[in-house]
């Protein structure tokens, strides 16, 4: 069900109860869980805070925990499947759902006890009607006999024929119903996407009750540029959601400039701006950011001997001596710095790159540091992927919470420099991908599958790192490739999961096109393909493009993928 106001229907209900907090491993999921734990402290609840990275675990930790709880809230996980179903609570037992997976299943839409959906009413659901779905039960077969009795042969075989007709009819109405039911429920689910941010959404519901500080609402913005870096919304929907955020940031950091206290803002400051879409520019020198940013790598082909000349040719255009580019950017020289946005916009639309600028915020700590919405996201990722192990599986999500807090900067610092390694992985893995031909045209889609002993290939068996692979790897490849078919096919990419046991992580990513709508058909097809195969599959991921999958299966269930899209 969903619920029309958050603060009398949701925060008012658990405020005086014990909460679980079940959170999936997202950073739009950490930022909404920041949100709501500082909602929390405000009041008092006491809740208790369980990660968890897929249904297994989410499964896990229901049993666990539901005999001393009532109340559970989750975060980015189980608006897309029937939680009753899969859980078996009991009834009093009640979900607050906020999650951004699309499309919502129809029935904790229409659960009016048990399921609650924290869900921005503006997204276009277009959710089937309560109709369309469920029928009740009607007792078919009505007992006639008794009326008969008393009646004549001849008039006994009329009303016998009449109900046989009428039964006829019936059945013929509940076939064409149930077929008009699968028809509707295939178009609703066909197709997996992602609304609005769960962080914004928790951001309102402060707003909302007038508890809103800035420290939320930089956590509302870092949820939105994670659903923006990793692909998951359209452009937009993003310049929408940030012009939303923008007026809360005019609310929040608004000084006259003349009064004293204008830079020293409580020690922090978020700022609007137009900044360049080079990742973490500003914590590595600029030349290793431009060789291992997506967009700029893709456009100037940095992967080819040509593509290098082209990197000399657009710093040259520039004026930016060698020298400057590859130190620090806090070392460049301030001359340089001051116009170098609109250098590098004016030389990048000579290059082809028009979108080199994008719509964004930056925060400021105090007076030295300075962070943009990327930088947090990409720092968070790595914090949470991060594959050095270091106690128990729980370690990276508290860390990659922590570095959330401005009073963590070094974990911040730790998830930057991890950051930069996990690129430039990426960046290394996408060149040799396209230089020794690993994409293959399959027919209906393109596929790549990464071989165990490739350099960094165990960081790409965690599904956040492979998903940004598959689509840095999809974007250069369309830049790279002549076929225009191509262009247009969708990527299917693998990796080595778990050697031992012999399996393999698989990820669908929908075509690079620009008017894409970000809507991806691989959940769908994925399953279909394991049912038909009998592939032995595990689907835990919140995402259902994503699955793992047995590696002497992976064959079988790629032909069953073909045959099925063709």
């Amino acid at each position: 069900m969903f619920i029309s106001d958050c603060r009398r229907e949701f925060y008012d209900v658990i405020v005086s109860q014990r909460v679980l907090l079940l959170v999936a491993s997202d950073v739009d999921a950490l930022c909404a869980c920041k949100i709501l734990q500082a909602l929390f402290q405000c009041d008092h609840v006491q809740y208790t805070l369980v990660p968890v990275s897929g249904w297994q675990e989410l499964e896990t930790a229901f049993l666990e925990h539901k005999d001393q709880f009532k109340y559970f809230v989750l975060i980015n996980c189980g608006a897309n499947v029937d939680l009753l179903e899969i859980l078996q609570p009991e009834e009093d037992t009640f979900f607050f759902v906020c999650d951004s997976h699309r499309p919502i299943n129809v029935v904790n839409v229409y659960n009016d006890t048990q399921v609650k959906l924290l869900v921005k009413q503006d997204d276009d659901l277009d959710v089937p009607t309560y109709d369309d779905i469920f029928r009740d039960e009607e007792d078919e077969e009505e007992d006639s006999e008794n009326e008969s009795d008393g009646l004549e042969p001849s008039e006994k075989r009329r009303r016998f024929e009449e109900d046989v007709i009428e039964r006829t009819m019936k059945r013929r109405q509940r076939r064409e119903w149930e077929a008009r039911r699968r028809e509707i429920l295939f178009d609703y689910e066909q197709y997996e996407y992602h609304g609005t941010s769960s962080a914004m959404v928790m951001f309102d519901l402060a707003w909302i009750m007038s508890k809103d500080l800035n420290d939320m609402l930089w956590w509302a913005i870092v949820g939105l540029t994670d659903q923006w870096v990793q692909d998951k919304i359209t452009q937009m929907k993003y310049v929408t959601d940030i012009g939303i955020l923008q007026r809360h940031v005019s609310r929040h950091n608004h000084r006259n400039e003349d009064e004293e206290n204008s830079l020293s803002i409580d020690c922090m400051r978020i700022a609007f701006e137009y900044d360049l879409r080079l990742a973490l520019y500003q914590h590595w020198s600029l030349y290793e950011s431009l060789c291992n940013t997506s967009y700029t790598s893709a456009s100037l082909k940095l992967w080819s001997v040509q593509g290098q000349k082209r990197l000399q040719e657009f710093l040259a255009d520039m004026g930016l001596p060698l020298r400057q580019v590859k130190q620090k950017f806090n070392s460049m020289d301030m001359s340089l710095k001051e116009n170098l946005r609109e250098m590098i916009e004016e030389s990048a639309n000579k290059f082809g790159m028009k979108d080199l600028r994008i719509q964004t915020f930056s925060i400021h700590f105090g007076f030295k540091n300075k962070f943009s919405a990327s930088d947090i996201v990409y720092a968070t990722v790595s914090l949470m992927e991060n594959i050095e192990k270091e106690g128990p599986e729980t370690t990276n999500f508290i860390k990659a919470l922590d570095s959330l807090s401005r009073g963590n900067l070094d974990k911040l610092h730790q998830g930057l420099d991890l950051a930069k390694k996990q690129l430039r992985a990426i960046q290394q893995t996408v060149a040799s991908c396209i230089c020794t031909n690993l994409v293959i045209s399959q027919g209906p889609f393109l596929y790549c599958s990464l071989m165990e002993g490739t350099p960094d290939v165990k960081l790409f068996s965690k599904p956040v790192s492979l998903c940004l692979l598959s689509k840095y790897l999809l974007k250069s490849f369309v830049c790279s490739t002549k076929n225009k078919r191509c262009k247009l096919l969708p990527l299917v990419m693998a990796a080595p999961m778990d050697v031992e046991r012999g399996t393999v992580i698989m990820v669908g990513i929908p075509p690079e096109t620009e008017s894409s709508d970000k809507k991806n058909f691989f959940g769908r097809a994925f399953e279909k393909a394991a049912d038909s195969t009998n592939s032995r599959t595990l689907h835990n991921h919140f995402d259902m493009s994503i699955i793992e999958l047995k590696t002497e299966d992976r064959s079988k269930f790629l032909d069953a993928l073909i045959s099925l899209l063709s």
